[in-house]
């Protein structure tokens, strides 16, 4: 996506109401999307671990407009909590037409410092948190012949860097799983799966990471705000793509990490510490890899972003 809204990132004041599950949808951009599809009157399931959270998030959709909102406290971990989430959604309304899952957690550590568990749990909720979205959520959609799964991915999905190791392990795992879903899924034409891939935005996901850097992280620029993405997520439902990139310059950067790889991996590093981190002081801290963070959470993060 370029840094101007293109025609194909409006949706349509006319699209009819869906019903759509959002994970993810008590902070950043599954809170974004989730009142993007509420001011198009959809009906809402919001999926989340903090009930809390998750509140505030179904007033704010209510508020823009959703014609019904349904809260589900759940952990993508948890499939059988993924599998209620996905039959109150149909139980309720009748049937299931978009699928935003934008759940993930991170950690910051040198791949020597990371502790194990965290690690395990920053790929396990990507991987195996988007394995359970897709097994409760597909039935549905085969069944009905239709209807659309949105996968917030992520810049580092595509490419790598130093002390992120566990969330682009996470990313990578989950773009394969996406693409093998995208061709297991070919004789259905009116089923989609499409990837959206954000760079740096401004959610509070930086100030909740797990860290043992010293500090927590920030998005590096340019950073964008969690509405801009989310309109990219919502016109994905118009308009699937496989893999969409949310940033002007993830194209650039993508193609610096293939072609020049060298060149690549000396910038890396030292542009991170300038642009990728925050010039505060925390503890070694797991974030909020294990539990949630309900204080924290919102649709901004405390960055800037266009």
């Amino acid at each position: 996506m370029t840094a101007q809204t293109t025609a194909d990132d409006v949706p349509s004041a006319r699209a009819p109401k869906e019903v759509v599950l959002v994970t993810g949808a008590s902070s950043g951009i599954g809170r974004a999307s989730a009142i993007g599809f509420a001011r198009r009157g959809a009906s809402l399931v919001l999926v989340s671990r903090s009930a809390t959270a998750l509140a505030d998030a179904a007033a704010d959709c209510r508020a823009a407009g959703a014609a019904a909102v349904e809260c589900v406290p759940a952990d993508v971990l948890d499939a059988a909590a993924v599998q209620s989430a996905v039959d109150r959604a149909t139980g309720t309304f009748g049937r299931l037409d978009v699928v935003v899952h934008s759940a993930t957690v991170m950690a910051y550590g040198r791949i020597e410092d990371m502790d194990a568990a965290v690690f395990q749990r920053v790929v396990d909720t990507a991987v195996q948190g988007t394995f359970h979205v897709f097994q409760a959520a597909l039935p549905v959609l085969r069944a009905q012949r239709r209807g659309h799964v949105v996968v917030v991915s992520s810049l580092l999905a595509s490419i790598t860097a130093p002390t992120m190791g566990a969330y682009v392990a996470a990313k990578w795992g989950q773009l394969g799983l996406i693409r093998t879903l995208q061709q297991e899924l070919r004789e259905l034409p009116d089923v989609h799966v499409s990837a959206v891939a954000p760079g740096g935005t401004t959610t509070p996901i930086y100030g909740q990471a797990a860290t043992v850097l010293g500090n927590t992280g920030h998005p590096p620029p340019p950073v964008y705000t969690p509405e801009r993405v989310a309109r990219a997520v919502l016109a994905r439902v118009a308009h699937p793509r496989r893999l969409k990139q949310s940033g002007f310059t993830n194209p650039v950067i993508i193609a610096g990490f293939r072609l020049f790889p060298p060149v690549y991996d000396a910038l890396v590093g030292p542009l991170l510490k300038v642009f990728g981190m925050a010039r505060d002081q925390v503890g070694p801290t797991t974030g909020n890899v294990f539990e949630p963070v309900s204080e924290k959470e919102s649709t901004r993060g405390r960055f800037w972003g266009i």
